[in-house]
This record gives structure tokens, C-alpha cells and sequence, in this order.
């Protein structure tokens, strides 16, 4: 949600509130600033627009306006000490935005809405697939330190690393999702939309790197193409660096900075790459020789969580006649100890078709792997495969038998999948399914956005920067003593905003006001995206998603912004679950 962009119903009910504002935004506009280019007037107008919409009409019933604009453009030109006049300014500024906290605060946005970057009818959707892995079966924070420790030991025990790594434990709030880490150099960090890395998130081991040092390595900030990782995130044919997008990536990184921080405590020499493929080995083992698996299904109950509301979603799309499968890289026996959890033994009932261990993305691209037939024993029979038939276990295989055994092609299928290259970017891109991302680090970063703390800090953030913007102009020493007191609050701020979602790297979505790099791909591999597949317990199979329509930076708005999805304060937006409440 953008604190400012409030929906005209809301608007409307504090007219006296923001009348105030709209009077002295006009009167700040109007200031003798005759050098002013067209665009920076009108970018300084854009940061107001969203307090503005809907209540122009009232500068009309209040001739006070323009009054007032005369009174400090007269006091500014007859010689007033110019620094109090802008300090003036930015108190009056300050106080007319607090006054629109208490507005802000009644535009919350429910954490169980579905969110749409592409228009998308559920009443087109005839076929719902699923991935397995945080889509179907969410895990609870034991299972990351599972991960963590069973590899941690592999590094000491297979590949002889130090009995002293024994003293790391999984630190469960230090990474996030969606971070860069170049393999080379041994450093994590967050990269935005543009490639440019947000200084101050640029991890060596568990410390953070100086933004001088940085931008020494890299002769600035930005990340040449040629060494970003390659499509899927990976780091491969000469792409220095790793993207983690795996919610399963985090007991990793997680790892690799514990043994750097290690490395260089001990001051012990060691080869970076070296470090990152028996890293990488190590977790891959967890999961390859099935020790995670095996320890999940020991204790299911402990490690899997939300299980009913899984169920149902599946339920309420069976019983509307929808047809569903299941694609996972999970085997069988995991996968079906989970669903017995989490549905009941006659879960297979409600898949039309069930693919397990299919090395997605590979699925995805590799026509040469045919489906195979897997018994409940686990036994792989050697028949070949006609066509898919419901109650039946497939492994392998590809996603062109798939489609030319079922006929299920274009914007009928919905497919769900929490990682955006894996489970997402082809079918998106290549074969026209529709998509819905499942992040469920969502639910957390919307309630922090709907706290007053945030709400106070980014409200007076984007007015800051409007000010700065709009008064840069002056370019005498004490005006520009105080626009740089100005920007120093300003930083100060930004490094609060990444503080409050993560101390070490910030929101997921945001570096600073550009979105991250995860943010650019989700926004194209990902029709919709949500916390959990519980989400859609909130919508019948008739809506419609709809995308804000945010104004391009070189476009003036017409209307009133549309209220954020899910906007509480609207009465026909979904419900609040138990889930919001827990």
C-alpha cells in the first residue's frame, strides 16, 4: 500500500482535513520560483496528487488560499531571512501531514488479499495446478533450522571443515528472500530493479560491508548485466552471481554467511568459490538423500502448518467442478505423507493428475524425459504412458506430453508456485498459463505497512522528498545548508523503512523506493500473487482481478487513485481469516 494513495470514499469524509493541506501545497506551488522548469513544478504537484484527488473543487470555496499564497510570497521578497522562511515551510509541511496520519491509518490493506499485476478472471480459469513446497504445505521456522544444521554438519563431517562451525545456529531473522550473492567476492546483498545494489545491504559473513568499500569493488553501484546470475537465478556460464528466490534458500544463505564470518574471524585463507559449491552441495544433500524428507514425515506436526486451509481451497475447487494437478519436485512418499496430513488418505481423489520428483524448471523446457508410473510402494513400472489418469502417481516426464496428454493449454490453467523461476516463468512466458505467486513473507510485510509507526514514517518520507525536490532550486549557501539538513533527515528515514521490515536487508519488494529485483520479476512472471493459497477462500470463481492503474512518471492523473486490494475500510473487499489474526 502507498500511504498516500487514498481512495476518493475516504477522501471524501476528511474534507476539512485535507482542505488545509490542499490550500498550502497550492500556496507553496505558487512561490516565486520563476525558474522552475514546467516538470519540476508539475513532479512537485505529483507528490500532493495522491492528498489532492477528489478535493480541488474546494480551493474554490476557500479564497484563504491564495491569500495566504500572496502573504509568504510577500514576506519571502521583502528581504526575510531566508533560512526561517524555509524552515517555516517545512514545519507547516510537517504539521499539515501529520494531520492526515489518522486518514492513512483507515486505508490498512488486509493481508489476505490476492493481488493482481495482470487482469485475470477467475471465471476463465477451467484448471488449477499446484506446486507442493510452500504452496500447498506450508513448514514452520523448525524445518529452516533443520536444513541448517544437518548441513552444517555435512560440511564438517564430508567435507572437512572446522569442528568450530558446530557453534553457529540458524539465525531465523537475518536474511530474506530474493538476495544476490556473488560468488567471487563472497558477498550478499540486495539488488533493485535497475541492478543497482542498495548500499548498506552488502553482507560479507554475518557483518555489513562499508558503502565505500563497495562502491570501490564494484567502481560504483551498479551490477553489469554480464555478471547478474542468468535466467533462472543461477550462477552459471560466467554469471558471477546467485539469486535466491527459494523460500528454502534461506537456511543457505543463511550458512554460507555463518562460515564466512567463520573464515575470517580465524583469519583463515579460503577460496570463495570453493566455499559456495560445498555450500551449495551440503543443502543439496538434505534434500537429495532425503534426510529433510525423512525427518518431516518422523514428525509431521511439527514442521507442517495451515494444513486446513489447504484443504479447503481444494475442497471449494472440487466442489465447483474445477479440475486440478499437482507438479512437485518432492517424491511421492513425502508428498503423499503431507497431503495424508493435511487432506486425508483419499487425497489423491481430487487430482485429476499428481507428477512428483519432475526437476522443474527442467519439466518446464527438456521434451526428452517421458512420464513413468509410480506404485503406492514407491516402484517404478516401465509401461509407457498414454495418458494420465486420475489416482495414478506420474514421475518425471515433460510439460509437452503433459500438455499433449490433457489438452489443458493457454489461459484456462492457473498454475500456483511460491518460486517465481521454477514454477512460474515458463509457463508465463512460453506456454500462456495464467500464474499466482504464493509469498508468504507477505502477510508479515503488510501488517508492519499497516502499523502507525510505518504509516507516520513513510507519510512524512514522501512529503520530505517533495519538499527537497520542489525547494533544490535555491542555490544560495544557507538555502542549500538547510535542503542538505533536509536530505540528511531524509537518509536517516530511508535506513529507518529498511529497518522495520528487516534489520540486515530490508523489505522484500522495496530498496528504498525502487522495487527490488524480485519485485521486477515477480511483477511479470506472476499474474497474481498472494500470502497463501487460503486467500482464495475470500473470492467466488466469477472475480475479476483488476491492477491499480498507477500513473506512468510522465503521466498526469485523471481520477482519483483506485483504494489498494483489500482495502479494510471498504466493505466489499474480503473478510479478515483467523489466519490475519493469529
Amino acid at each position: 500500500m502507498t500511504p498516500l494513495a487514498l481512495s476518493f470514499s475516504t477522501l471524501s469524509k476528511h474534507k476539512d482535513c485535507l482542505q488545509k493541506l490542499v490550500v498550502f501545497c497550492n500556496a507553496l506551488h505558487t512561490q516565486d520560483f520563476g525558474n522552475r522548469s514546467f516538470g519540476a513544478r508539475l513532479l512537485w504537484k505529483r507528490n500532493f496528487s495522491a492528498m489532492s484527488h477528489g478535493v480541488g473543487q474546494l480551493q474554490a470555496q476557500h479564497p484563504s488560499a491564495k491569500n495566504y499564497a500572496a502573504s509568504l510570497c510577500t514576506s519571502s521578497s521583502s528581504g526575510q531571512d531566508v533560512t526561517n522562511w524555509l524552515w517555516s515551510v517545512y514545519n507547516e509541511t510537517k504539521r499539515q501531514t501529520e494531520d492526515l496520519i489518522p486518514v492513512i491509518s483507515t486505508n490498512a490493506v488486509n493481508p489476505d488479499t490476492i493481488f493482481a499485476n495482470n487482469e485475470m478472471s477467475l471465471g476463465d480459469i477451467e484448471i488449477y495446478g499446484f506446486d507442493y513446497d510452500y504452496t500447498l504445505a506450508f513448514y514452520s521456522r523448525h524445518l529452516h533450522t533443520l536444513i541448517f544444521n544437518i548441513a552444517r554438519d555435512i560440511l564438517i563431517t564430508e567435507h572437512r571443515y572446522p569442528e568450530g562451525l558446530r557453534e553457529y545456529e540458524y539465525i531465523p531473522n537475518f536474511a530474506v528472500r530474493g538476495l544476490h550473492y556473488d560468488v567471487q567476492k563472497a558477498l550478499l546483498m540486495k539488488i533493485d530493479a535497475f541492478h543497482y545494489i542498495q548500499l548498506g545491504t552488502v553482507y560479507r559473513g554475518l557483518y555489513p560491508v562499508p558503502d565505500e568499500e563497495v562502491i570501490a569493488m564494484y567502481e560504483g553501484s551498479h551490477v553489469p548485466l554480464e555478471i547478474m546470475s542468468d535466467f533462472y537465478g543461477k550462477s552459471s556460464h560466467g554469471h558471477t552471481m546467485k539469486q535466491y528466490m527459494d523460500i528454502f534458500s534461506l537456511p543457505e544463505m543463511t550458512l554460507l554467511s555463518c562460515v564466512n564470518d567463520f573464515f575470517m574471524r580465524h583469519n583463515i585463507d579460503y577460496e570463495p568459490v570453493h566455499l559456495y559449491k560445498d555450500v551449495k552441495e551440503a543443502i543439496g544433500d538434505v534434500h537429495v538423500k532425503g534426510i529433510m524428507y525423512r525427518a518431516v514425515e518422523a514428525d509431521i506436526e511439527k514442521y507442517i502448518c495451515y494444513g486446513e486451509q489447504s484443504h479447503a481451497v481444494l475442497k471449494k475447487l472440487s466442489e465447483h467442478g474445477k479440475k486440478m494437478f499437482l507438479i512437485t519436485n518432492s517424491p511421492f512418499d513425502f508428498v503423499d505423507r503431507g497431503m495424508n496430513y493435511i487432506v486425508g488418505e483419499d487425497w489423491r481423489d481430487l487430482f485429476d493428475v499428481v507428477i512428483v520428483q519432475a526437476d522443474k524448471p527442467g519439466f518446464f523446457n527438456d521434451r526428452r524425459k517421458p512420464f513413468r508410473r509410480v506404485t503406492d510402494k514407491g516402484v517404478l513400472l516401465w509401461d509407457r504412458i498414454h495418458r494420465l489418469e486420475k489416482g495414478q502417481i506420474y514421475k518425471q516426464g515433460n510439460l509437452y506430453e503433459f500438455l499433449r496428454l490433457t489438452g489443458w493449454r493457454g489461459s484456462k490453467v492457473l498454475y500456483f508456485g511460491d518460486h517465481i523461476y521454477s514454477d512460474l516463468a515458463d509457463l508465463t512466458l512460453k506456454h500462456g498459463w495464467r500464474t499466482g505467486a504464493i509469498i508468504p513473507e507477505l502477510r508479515k510485510e503488510i501488517k508492519i505497512m499497516n502499523t502507525e509507526q510505518y504509516i507516520h514514517l513513510m507519510t512524512w518520507l514522501q512529503a520530505l522528498t517533495g519538499l527537497i525536490e520542489h525547494m533544490q532550486v535555491h542555490r544560495d549557501p544557507a538555502s542549500q545548508a538547510v535542503v542538505q539538513e533536509w536530505i540528511k533527515e531524509r537518509e536517516a528515514m530511508r535506513s529507518q523503512t529498511k529497518d522495520i521490515f528487516n534489520a540486515q536487508f530490508g523489505s522484500l519488494f522495496r530498496t528504498y523506493h525502487n522495487p527490488t529485483y524480485f519485485s521486477r520479476r515477480l511483477s511479470r512472471f506472476a499474474d497474481i500473487y498472494m500470502a497463501s493459497i487460503s486467500c482464495l477462500l475470500n473470492y467466488d470463481f466469477q472475480h475479476t482481478f483488476f491492477p491499480r492503474r498507477t500513473p506512468l512518471q510522465h503521466e498526469s492523473s485523471f481520477w482519483p487513485e483506485q483504494s489498494p486490494p483489500g482495502t479494510m475500510s471498504v466493505s466489499s473487499q474480503p473478510h479478515r481469516t483467523k489466519a490475519d489474526s493469529d
